[in-house]
């Protein structure tokens, strides 16, 4: 397939600037591939496709505050840096993006905090927005880590156009978020409010966790035209044993197995065994989705809906099916659905 089956014109009031007021009662279209049906229900009515013994499978990365305000030596000029992933933690070396990039080159030093209690070098370029900091404090590295948090902010994506605000901090979370490690939220999981997943639970719903600390190979824009040569950076995920146990006998069973968003369903593709079933894995995955693509665990699919020409896009496409994927899209403009990171979400089945 190629980039441009993934365009339309999306009005741009369509673009969530805030979540709505309870996280279950965001809007929801389920799709059923089998007749082609779209339906129109609240997030918290999603129970209602759920019985004893199915299980949704859960990304319980948590978002660090990575983005940051510095000023370069000499200069003073105001850079945002962006903190993607720990390279050496003895060394405190960090990836990073930085903007504007054209200002910051190997040698240029970085002062954070009111005090400059926090001061980075750069030492490499590694694309034209990347770079590589080392990060010079003289505390410990718990304190290190310490300083980070105080002086990071919580990462919103530039799709969400105004100030952040002290709610965000909590909101741009899922509310089952453990392992630290995200620089963006998995937002499907955005939806779900103790009170749904307590319902869920009551119903006999299980829920099976895994992680993948998403990076910039979810949000990277596709820049050719061939899918087959777009290049996902990788992503650390983790599937403990108890998880792929839980998710075999659920295949075993022929139960609803539900992917809450295109992490997981990506994490779960990256381990599949010869058989069909789910490995445990721990390790790195730049698996890219789009159709067509033969899915192996999940016959469900939570999902936000997405911009135009995005790899989420592609990936619910091949779930969903081309086709009736993009024709419900259209609907959802029609039907005016919030779209993107705290926008409505999409159930299909």
């Amino acid at each position: 397939m190629k980039l441009s089956h993934f365009g339309f014109e999306l009005p741009e009031e369509l673009l969530a600037e805030y979540p709505t007021e309870h996280r279950d009662e965001s809007r929801l279209m389920v799709l059923h591939r089998d007749t082609q049906k779209i339906e129109h229900k609240l997030f918290k009515d999603v129970i209602d496709y759920f019985d004893e013994g199915d299980v949704m499978m859960l990304n319980n990365t948590k978002v660090f505050p990575a983005r940051m305000f510095g000023n370069k030596e000499k200069t003073g000029a105001r850079i945002e840096v962006f903190l993607l992933r720990e390279l050496n933690a003895e060394n405190r070396l960090w990836d990073v993006l930085v903007d504007p990039a054209r200002k910051i080159r190997i040698g240029n030093k970085l002062f954070f905090g009111e005090d400059d209690s926090l001061v980075a070098e750069v030492i490499d370029n590694t694309t034209s927005r990347g770079r590589t900091l080392r990060f010079l404090f003289d505390g410990d590295y718990d304190e290190f880590r310490v300083k980070l948090q105080e002086l990071g902010q919580t990462p919103l994506p530039k799709t969400i156009n105004r100030e952040l605000e002290p709610e965000d901090e909590e909101r741009y979370q899922t509310i089952f978020a453990k392992h630290e490690g995200a620089v963006a939220a998995p937002t499907a999981g955005l939806h779900f409010s103790k009170h749904l997943m307590k319902r869920l639970e009551i119903k006999g719903v299980d829920f099976a966790e895994l992680t993948l600390h998403v990076g910039l190979g979810t949000f990277n824009s596709v820049e050719v035209e061939d899918l087959s040569k777009h290049k996902m950076d990788s992503e650390k995920i983790i599937i403990p044993q108890k998880t792929s146990d839980m998710i075999n006998n659920a295949l075993k069973t022929k139960k609803r197995i539900c992917a809450v968003g295109t992490t997981v369903m990506r994490t779960v593709e990256s381990s599949v065994s010869s058989s069909g079933e789910l490995n445990a894995f721990e390790g790195w995955t730049n698996k890219f989705i789009f159709p067509p693509h033969d899915f192996s665990i999940a016959n469900s699919m939570i999902t936000n809906l997405h911009t135009p020409k995005s790899t989420l896009l592609m990936q619910a496409a091949a779930f969903g099916g081309y086709d009736f994927v993009m024709e419900a899209y259209q609907v959802a403009i029609k039907e005016k659905y919030r779209f993107s990171t705290y926008g409505d979400a999409m159930l299909i089945i």
